[in-house]
């Protein structure tokens, strides 16, 4: 029976192991326990923002095939997806390296030896042949070095699959932003081509009463100089919305296909507006980018346990098991067994205080981690509450703009009917124009602020990461 005392010796060896790493304690919040406004939680029947789909939150047929051009092309969001395979590609490589790896290996040898190096005086050719099992280097994991290894790349892993769902997520709000800019600018753009319309018409009064002399120059000229003001303004929107069109495309990443449904306005769009805030502890299970900002303060815990295990000997062992012999024909016979076991132990004695210096950087690195992580819960916290804040005040603005539309029309065209029975001067209907189209302006500024408002919000909720993208689970 062959010596089986290297196999029993690495069984017994694969059976021990320990972590120098330190336990792992999720940081207290460093928020309030409750946001600054006073109605957070919404009605009962809400859903979370983190269960609602963007495909239900954004019920615009046109946004929603956008949104999804976006997610299968964007070229951002193909190399977040690209970096996650790569981390899980260099997982899997260290996750192998707690498991002994075998080789089947197979040599041959022939060497001659001149005769005056030898005892016989004549020269001697010989031969060695063997075949069998190889276990090549293996380090014995005492110190629990490869397995705080395999843990930081798993968090690792964990943490750049968390970047691919933010990414997603702020990819979707980009979108919608950017779509909602897009249909605000072509809003603008169609009102001052209507004031420029209107401008052109007081114009044409303008030069036909001043040449019956009933009319002064000065009404003329400045009317004249209102109709150039709109051209201008008209002429400068249509780049504006040429350049909001571009960077849509560049969100998109392809070509719009021709069977787009047709945009709808900013008015019809109809958005979940009951979007419960929660509570701040929350966002930890909401959010990709602060369960990433975990994960990479877990992968600097885990380092920790890497640099102490330098401190502590290093363990490695080579083994064979298979046959030997020096004629080929004799290689499988009885009694031509070999086997050779090599354990390597490697005990740090003197490093200049390299391992000692290794280690403070590893706590400096999970310290820096630490308050990585509190700063991205602040932040968040921030963002919801600033955006609860503005929800709750951007109704009373819209309808605040509306009341001072119908206003300012109703006064634009009163003072056309004083200008044209002669009661008042031109000046009168130019301010009232310009009052008009300023009111309007604002009430379209009034209803995108409404709507990036409710992206700002359904975003920072963690909301719309979910659909069909759910974090990488992996089998450790």
């Amino acid at each position: 029976m062959r010596n089986r005392n290297a196999l029993s010796i690495l069984g017994a060896a694969l059976l021990a192991g320990c972590s120098l790493a330190p336990r792992y304690h999720r940081p207290a919040l460093p928020v309030p326990n409750a946001y600054p406004v006073s109605d957070t939680q919404g009605r009962a029947a809400s859903q979370a923002p983190a269960d609602v789909p963007w495909r239900e939150f954004f019920n615009d047929a046109r946004l929603q095939r956008l949104i999804q051009l976006a997610l299968e092309n964007n070229r951002d969001l193909r190399i977040a997806a690209l970096n996650v395979d790569r981390v899980r590609a260099l997982y899997n490589i260290q996750r192998t390296a707690l498991i002994p790896s075998l080789n089947a290996t197979g040599t041959g040898r022939r060497q001659r030896t001149p005769g005056d190096l030898n005892n016989s005086g004549h020269s001697l050719v010989t031969s060695s042949y063997s075949v069998g099992l190889e276990l090549p280097s293996y380090e014995v994991d005492f110190f629990g070095r490869i397995a705080s290894l395999r843990e930081q790349v798993l968090q690792q892993y964990l943490a750049t699959d968390e970047a691919r769902l933010s990414a997603r997520l702020s990819l979707i709000s980009a979108v919608a932003r950017q779509y909602f800019t897009l249909i605000a600018t072509a809003e603008r753009l169609e009102l001052a081509r209507q004031t420029l319309a209107a401008a052109e018409r007081s114009y044409d009064l303008n030069r036909q009463t001043f040449e019956a002399g009933v009319s002064s120059e000065l009404d003329l000229r400045t009317s004249e100089a209102q109709r150039e003001t709109y051209r201008a303004n008209v002429a400068a929107l249509e780049l504006a919305r040429q350049q909001a069109q571009n960077a849509l495309d560049l969100l998109v990443g392809s070509a719009f296909p021709s069977d787009l449904p047709a945009p709808g306005t900013l008015a019809t769009q109809k958005l979940i507006e009951d979007l419960p805030a929660g509570l701040p502890s929350e966002l930890l299970a909401r959010r990709p980018d602060i369960r990433g900002a975990e994960h990479s303060l877990q992968a600097a815990n885990a380092n920790i346990g890497i640099a102490r295990a330098a401190f502590f000997p290093s363990i490695k062992l080579t083994a064979f098991d298979g046959s030997a012999s020096a004629d080929l024909s004799h290689l499988f016979d009885s009694g031509q067994g070999s086997w050779n076991f090599a354990p390597t132990v490697t005990l740090p004695i003197f490093a200049a205080g390299r391992n000692k210096a290794q280690l403070e950087v590893a706590k400096v690195e999970q310290r820096i981690q630490v308050a990585t992580y509190e700063r991205a819960i602040q932040s968040a916290f921030r963002e919801v509450a600033d955006n609860l804040a503005t929800r709750a005040s951007i109704g009373t603005q819209i309808a605040a703009q509306e009341a001072r539309v119908t206003a300012a029309r109703r006064r634009y065209e009163l003072s056309n009917q004083r200008y044209e029975g002669g009661v008042d001067s031109y000046l009168t209907v130019l301010l009232a124009q310009q009052e008009l189209f300023s009111a309007q302006q604002s009430l379209i500024d009034a209803r995108l602020a409404r709507l990036g408002n409710l992206v700002s919000l359904y975003a920072a909720l963690g909301g719309g990461w979910q659909d069909s993208a759910q974090p990488a689970t992996i089998r450790h």
